[in-house]
């Protein structure tokens, strides 16, 4: 027979309870939809003491971001190990993970949420971006990246977050092929980049020196080739 005594927390152990509680609340619903008596009720204690360890909803909200931040910043960690459309495609499939997992949550992150123009808010939105951006570039093995490599990552860094946006609206296409997608669109972005400038096409030689037939950009390369009609000779423009 249990005693139903409930053991006593300590003041970090209870914040680090009442920060999960509110991040569980917040991947299934808006934070705006949320309140503190739904917080105290999931977490056993009262409305009081929810205010005892933090100030307000938006101080809580915030906490609740810092760790969801943290967790999705730890996604893009990815061992330099295989070919990097493997590793790109490993890295997307946690991305949506927790972007399934964590829905409002992640728009709510990524879009302001209640915390909206608060400048932690936005300090936490751009480590995350800055570490997905790091964790590409390193990656991709260069030290020093030029300003058209930069803007290929950080633009795919981007395209990755408003793709999973939108797929939340609806989740009309299946992840797995949104997964597959980004990493395509990567090396189409570094393709693109690389036509028109000799260092982006030295490094996107290097990208690919060492991806096989049968891997995400090799792929990619298959389903180009399918699309372009079999009269049409490279660099001969169709006839009208």
């Amino acid at each position: 027979m249990t005693s139903g005594t409930r053991r006593r927390m300590g003041v970090e152990e209870r914040r680090q309870q009442l920060i999960g509680v509110a991040l569980e609340l917040f991947s299934h619903r808006s934070p705006d939809d949320v309140s503190i008596d739904e917080i105290a009720a999931a977490a056993g204690i009262s409305r009081p003491l929810v205010y005892h360890y933090f100030p307000g909803k938006l101080s809580l909200y915030e906490a609740a971001l810092r760790r969801a931040a943290d967790e999705l910043a730890q996604r893009f960690v990815e061992p330099r190990e295989g070919p990097l459309g493997a590793r790109l495609l490993r890295v997307m499939g946690r991305f949506f993970a927790f972007v399934d997992e964590h829905g409002p949550g992640f728009s709510a992150l990524m879009r302001g949420g209640p915390a909206v123009g608060s400048n932690r808010t936005n300090a936490m939105i751009d480590e995350v971006r800055q570490a997905a951006y790091q964790q590409i570039v390193t990656h991709i093995g260069i030290e020093k990246p030029p300003a058209r490599l930069e803007l290929v990552v950080r633009s795919w860094v981007s395209l990755a977050e408003s793709t999973a946006l939108i797929w939340l609206e609806g989740r009309k296409i299946p992840r797995a092929e949104l997964e597959l997608q980004l990493v395509h669109d990567f090396a189409a972005l570094a393709a693109v980049s690389a036509a028109y400038d000799a260092e982006m096409a030295a490094i996107l030689g290097r990208m690919l020196a060492d991806e096989p037939a049968d891997g995400p950009f090799g792929e990619l390369v298959g389903r180009l080739v399918g699309l372009v009609p079999a009269t049409v000779e490279p660099g001969v423009p169709s006839p009208r």
